[in-house]
Parts: C-alpha cells; sequence; structure tokens
C-alpha cells in the first residue's frame, strides 16, 4: 500500500441479532470488505473469502477458468506448498473447501475458536498470493478434465446443464461452471494467471466469518496477512453490485434432449422468473413450497406417492441478479416420463389458474421460515449468509425482518405469480434412452 494511503478503515455495527450474534462490517483503504458475526455459546469459527467472480464472467473461450483457478489456489503460494497448506490446517482439526457458482467464488475453512489466526493466514495466503506454478496448471487440468468426464456420467446433474442451455442458450448463464473440455484443454497458465490478477482485486472481495470471535482481531489478523500481497493495494471503494439491468434475454420455450443409455431418464420442466431482488421472491419461495417443495407438496403427493411414478421429483427456484428460472426435476423409469410430464403439466396449468389454497399458503410460509431459521444451527450458514447479503444484496437483511417479509406473503401474492410464470411456456430438457425429437415443446 502506498505511504499516502489512509490506515484507518470504517467500521460499523449492521444488526445485535437476538437470534445470532453481533455482526460488525469493516470497510478496508483498499476497498475490501470484511463481515463478522460474534457467536460467544460456539467453539468454532467459519472464515471465508468470497469473491464476485464465477463463470458468467468469462468470455467464451475462457469458459472454465473460474473454476480452473479456483483449484490452483489451493496447490501452492510463495510461503507455502500445497501440502502445508493442506496439512496446517488438517493439523488442528479444521476443514478447509472451495466452490465456483456462475455469479461468485468462494474459499472457506472451519476451525476451532483458538486456531482462526491460522486459518485466515492460510487462506489469505492461498487466495492473495498463489503462485499458479506450471506444472500444477498441467496437474490440475487433468483433475478437471476427469471431474466434466464424471459429471458427464451422472444424468441426474447433465439435465440441469442441459436446462440452462435451453433458458439462456449462448448466454453465459447458459454455459457449464466447469468449461469443457474444449476450453479447458488449451486455456494456458498465462491466461489463468490474467484471470486472477485482473479480476481478484480487493474491491470484489468480501471476508465473512462467523463464531466465537471478536471483529476488531479478526480485522487486524486480515489486514496482517495481505500485507504484501496483490491485496495490499492503494485506496479504493468496494466494488458496485453485479448490474440487474438490462435484464438477461433468455430463449423462446424450447426443448433439447440428451439421447444416453440410462435405466432412468431425468427431466425438467420449466421457466424463466424473476431475479434475486424482485420482492416477489418470497411469494415464489411459498409458491415453489407449495408446488414441489417437500414430501407435502403437490407434485410429490400426486406423482410420486399416489401413483408412485418417480423415485425423485421436486420444482426449485434459481436466482441471478438479472435474471432467474423456476423449474420442476422428475427421475422417473424411461416408459413414464409421458405420463410424468402430462402430470406435471396438468398441475401447474391448474395452480395457475385456480391458485393455492389458505391451507397450503400456511403450509409454505411456515415451511419457508422453519428451513431459513433451521439452516442458521451452524456457523458455516451464518458465515454464508453475511458474505450473501453484501456481495448480492448489498445490505443484511434481518432475520426478524426476513420472518416477518414472509409472513406478510397474502394468498393474492402467491396465486398472481403463479397465474404469470405457470401459465408461460415451457422449456424442457431430457437426458434418457430417447431420440434427440422424442419430445415437443408443449406448455
Amino acid at each position: 500500500m502506498s505511504s499516502s494511503s489512509p490506515a484507518r478503515a470504517v467500521t460499523r455495527t449492521l444488526s445485535d441479532d437476538p437470534l445470532g450474534g453481533t455482526v460488525r462490517r469493516t470497510v478496508l483503504p483498499s476497498g475490501l470488505r470484511v463481515l463478522t458475526e460474534a457467536i460467544p455459546a460456539m467453539r468454532s469459527v467459519s472464515f471465508g473469502i468470497w469473491v464476485a467472480v464465477g463463470s458468467r464472467d468469462e468470455t467464451g473461450p475462457q469458459a472454465g477458468a473460474a473454476h480452473f483457478l479456483e483449484h490452483l489456489l489451493f496447490k501452492g503460494t510463495k510461503k507455502r506448498s500445497a501440502l502445508e497448506i493442506s496439512a496446517e490446517i488438517e493439523a488442528v482439526g479444521g476443514e478447509t473447501n472451495a466452490f465456483t457458482t456462475k455469479e461468485y467464488t468462494c474459499y472457506y475453512a472451519r476451525v476451532l475458536d483458538e486456531d482462526l489466526p491460522l486459518a485466515i493466514d492460510v487462506m489469505c495466503d492461498a487466495v492473495a498470493d498463489s503462485v499458479l506454478a506450471a506444472a500444477d496448471v498441467e496437474t490440475e487440468r487433468g483433475v478437471i478434465l476427469e471431474e466434466i468426464a464424471m459429471h458427464d456420467d451422472e444424468p441426474g446433474d447433465e439435465v440441469h446443464d442441459l436446462f440452462a442451455r435451453a433458458i439462456y442458450g449462448d448466454h453465459p448463464l447458459g454455459r457449464l461452471i466447469s468449461g469443457t473440455e474444449e476450453t479447458v484443454t488449451p486455456m494456458t497458465r498465462r491466461q489463468i494467471q490474467g484471470f486472477y490478477r485482473s479480476r481478484y482485486t480487493a474491491p470484489q472481495i468480501v471476508i465473512a466469518a462467523a463464531g466465537n470471535l471478536d471483529h476488531a482481531a479478526v480485522v487486524k489478523l486480515v489486514r496482517q496477512a495481505l500485507r504484501g500481497t496483490p491485496l495490499d493495494t492503494d485506496p479504493a471503494a468496494p466494488a458496485p453490485h453485479r448490474a440487474t439491468t438490462p435484464a438477461v434475454r433468455t430463449k423462446p420455450a424450447t426443448t433439447l434432449v440428451e439421447p444416453k443409455e440410462t435405466e432412468q431418464a431425468h427431466v425438467l420442466l420449466g421457466c424463466p422468473a424473476i431475479d434475486r431482488t424482485d420482492d416477489r421472491r418470497f411469494a415464489l419461495g411459498v409458491l415453489n413450497n407449495v408446488l414441489g417443495g417437500g414430501m407435502s407438496s403437490r407434485l410429490f403427493q400426486e406423482i410420486r406417492e399416489q401413483r408412485g411414478l418417480a423415485y425423485s421429483v421436486y420444482s426449485y427456484a434459481s436466482q441471478y441478479a438479472d435474471s432467474g428460472v423456476f423449474a420442476v426435476y422428475a427421475g422417473c423409469a424411461p416408459g413414464k416420463v409421458d405420463e410424468v410430464l402430462d402430470l406435471t403439466r396438468a398441475e401447474l396449468a391448474r395452480v395457475a389458474a385456480e391458485g393455492v389454497t389458505e391451507v397450503e399458503l400456511a403450509r409454505g410460509k411456515g415451511m419457508s421460515k422453519g428451513s431459513f431459521v433451521l439452516g442458521l444451527e451452524d456457523t458455516g450458514s451464518r458465515m454464508s449468509r453475511l458474505a450473501k447479503g453484501e456481495l448480492l444484496y448489498g445490505n443484511l437483511m434481518p432475520v426478524d425482518e426476513l420472518l416477518a417479509r414472509v409472513d406478510a406473503v397474502t394468498l393474492a401474492d402467491v396465486n398472481g405469480l403463479a397465474a404469470e410464470l405457470l401459465g408461460r411456456p415451457m422449456s424442457l430438457a431430457v437426458v434418457g434412452p430417447f431420440d434427440s425429437g422424442a419430445f415437443t415443446v408443449g406448455r
């Protein structure tokens, strides 16, 4: 950091949640943000480094670069080898991992509270100062190609990627997070290094920690760990949130079939939905619960419990900054696909036309509130909540406010959204022993 840059960070308390602990946020001069939730009753801490870069930020030839980089950052720094990175954390009984999504990448560790200084030093070193050795690039290229091949052998996963392509086409949201053999094989160290240094900048990074900790101590340890690294930079403001306009243009309803000799067929039927900042997301969560969010849902009861047509059937909603999807998944015997699709389409049309009942509304709201609160019972989920609130929404909605927003959802809210979404033409993705023209687009 230059000598003229201010050494002072800006800290404020975001909440003192009765269901959790005190949440504080510090913005370092570099633009990097640190959020913590102090939970004295815990004896562990989850620590995560979140980067606002995912697969949608790649160009076509770069497809898979974010995921490739995620693999490489644990392979060694100027101070530590790959073995030392893992051994130092495992020696204290901790665990580390990472994952890449379409809009962000996360590197995290979970350790005993007394070992948090070690975790901060190791994780900051790995993310900020990886050397990306040429030999490691080649080793991990082989690992990633095996991962891609393994994914191709999992039709239950593959159908979700096929569905994304049906909805988004060539848009980055429609591409595989891992990239493909055609993009990963020729990717050079120089390309990955360029992606690393241009994208992993302090303003794009949020550090979050939850557990038995002291906020000021965490900030001090982070600053010490990043001193002298490429993330120790001149003053800057935190990066703005990902733009929500213009909305992503989705494809007209289409059907994609991946012929594959499988014992079970995998189908996804769905349509474009709302983005993550849309206030109707709470109503969508309730609607999803009613349709296919659990064992009491309409689709589960109709397709599995009453007719025994599928072992797995559920609905879900995925949301991005500027887009979203709603879909129904089913895995069934190939000979039962037509019946499953007919029943699914009929149920979606029924809810679009008639709506849900007051009893279903109450159950759907209870499921939303319960799953959210029960999901906050460990430090990892609380750490994730801090980071996502900052990175994706620009604020941390208090637990009580979120529960109140769910409680405020009305029958008119749910039924209005159902009429709008479920009446849309539906795209279909199928993986199984079928010809590519075996299905037609239907509503």
